[in-house]
Formats: structure tokens, sequence, C-alpha cells
């Protein structure tokens, strides 16, 4: 307990999903949180639910039940003066801003293939993933600077490191991502700021229950072998007969973003952590 003691963590995405996982895990070790999500459905062609206002202030009742302190904000990453905005706001608030993860992200999928996306919809995906990330590091790594050091964690994907079909556009956003990661690493190190990606499998939320994403195994077969991972359900009895664990649950994301904000992984920068059941490391 207490690995992220008194940190003030800024994370988007929060209302559910990991997001919502992320902030009562850091609030179970002592973190506070300034939880930020868009709390409205951004496009009608995104096949699953967005947070709602009321998701947004569920993650915060979460955390004060866990004995920390937890604002709210409703901002679209996409919109940089609005996260500007957000981060003064909790830094007034909280005190200040030690941690970031970076977490918010959307995805659509395409049974006939990524020739099929169109513009908005590439906008809508690249300018969330990407742009989002990008606001989202304008807005509190000056805070960060302020506060004499930090941690930021971006939530990338394994599309961040492969390319997985047939969802062109989150490919090249969540690699996009790997390459903000890696210059911030290097730009900001000086000031004691690490930066890290993260880079999950599939993950039991909204976007990973997607039914449109199912539709594509027929179609598409090589969407069923890049999804497919390698160590079984570790929850599971050990005499079962061997069968990949199919999703994880955020939970296990927030472990790791737990280890990589804590002074555990002071010294760990500029990496890309697959959270994938071996996904990205099979043959």
């Amino acid at each position: 307990m207490g690995r992220v003691q008194d940190k003030v963590v800024f994370i988007t995405g929060a209302g559910i999903g990991q997001g919502r996982s992320h902030a009562v895990a850091l609030a179970n070790e002592g973190a506070d949180i300034i939880a930020v999500d868009v709390c409205r459905q951004v496009s009608d062609k995104v096949q699953y639910p967005y947070a709602s206002e009321e998701d947004l202030d569920e993650t915060r009742k979460l955390v004060e039940n866990a004995g920390r302190r937890c604002v709210t904000y409703v901002a679209d990453v996409r919109d940089g003066a609005a996260l500007k905005e957000a981060a003064a706001a909790g830094a007034r608030e909280l005190g200040r801003i030690d941690a970031v993860l970076a977490n918010a992200g959307v995805c659509t999928f395409h049974k006939d293939g990524s020739l099929t996306i169109t513009e908005d919809l590439f906008d809508l995906v690249v300018d969330t993933n990407l742009k989002g990330v990008w606001n989202t590091i304008q807005a509190t790594a000056p805070h960060l600077i302020e506060a004499g050091g930090g941690s930021i964690v971006i939530t990338s994907s394994v599309a961040g490191l492969r390319g997985q079909v047939p969802y062109a556009h989150y490919v090249a956003s969540k690699h996009g991502a790997v390459g903000l990661m890696r210059a911030f690493a290097n730009e900001l190190a000086p000031h004691r700021i690490r930066v890290n990606t993260i880079h999950p499998t599939g993950v039991l939320t909204a976007m990973g229950s997607d039914p449109s994403a199912y539709a594509c195994a027929e179609p598409q077969p090589l969407f069923a072998s890049g999804a497919a991972n390698m160590l079984p359900d570790l929850d599971a009895a050990a005499d079962q007969p061997y069968a990949p664990v199919a999703i994880l649950h955020p939970e296990e994301i927030s472990k790791t973003v737990l280890f990589l904000l804590s002074d555990d992984a002071r010294y760990i920068t500029g990496v890309t952590l697959p959270v994938d059941a071996g996904n990205t490391n099979k043959p």
C-alpha cells in the first residue's frame, strides 16, 4: 500500500473502462485524482458507448470511497484549450500534478477492410488517440516541471507495435503515440520526467466488447490471428486444457500503470511495455 502516496494523477478517459480502473487502483495506493472525460457520444459511427457525466461522477465516488480526493472535468482531448483549463483547475484544487495518464482513446472496426474507413472516422481516431496525447502532454507537462518531476504513461496498444488489421487508422494513431513518447522521454528527462507507453492486448471494456470487432473475424482472418494471445487464463485451474486467454480485465493493466507511476520504476523511461499475455511475441 502507499506506492503512490499523496501523488496527484491527471487521467484522461477516466469515466469508464481502463481509466476508471486506473483511478481506483491508484487511489487505493494513496493517490488523488484529476479525472477527465468527454462525457458525450462524439460520433454515432462508434458502436460502443462513451462515458457519461454520471459515469465520471461514479469514478469520483469510487476514488473518494478509497479515502482520496477526486475532482472531475468534462473535456474532449481533441480540444487543447479545454485540457489546459482542466489541468490548471485540477492543479489549483489539489495543489499540483505529479503524474499523467494519457489514456483516452477510440476505435472503429471495419470488416470490409481499412480502405472503407471514411475521412471523418480517420480524423476522429487520429485526433483522439494521437493529437489527444499531444494535447494532454502540452496541458500537463508544465505542471510536472513545476512540481519538480513526475511520470507520464501513454496508453498505446499492441496495435502500436504491430500492423494489425482491419483498422489502419487506429494502428497509425497508436504507433504515433509511441513516437511522441520517445521524443518527450528525451526532451523532458532533464526535468526529471519519465515518459513510457503501455501496450495492452484486448481489454474487457466498452471498446474491447464492441460487437463490430467480432464481426471482423470471418471476413478478415488476420484480425483473429492478430488478436490472439499466448498465455492462458492464469486464474483458471492449472490442470485445464491449454487455451489462450481471450481478453484481459482492466485491473491487469492498472497494475502496470501503478508500477510505472511508482518510485519502483524511477529509472524507467522511453519504454514500450506490453501488457498483452504474449500477443506481440507470438510466432
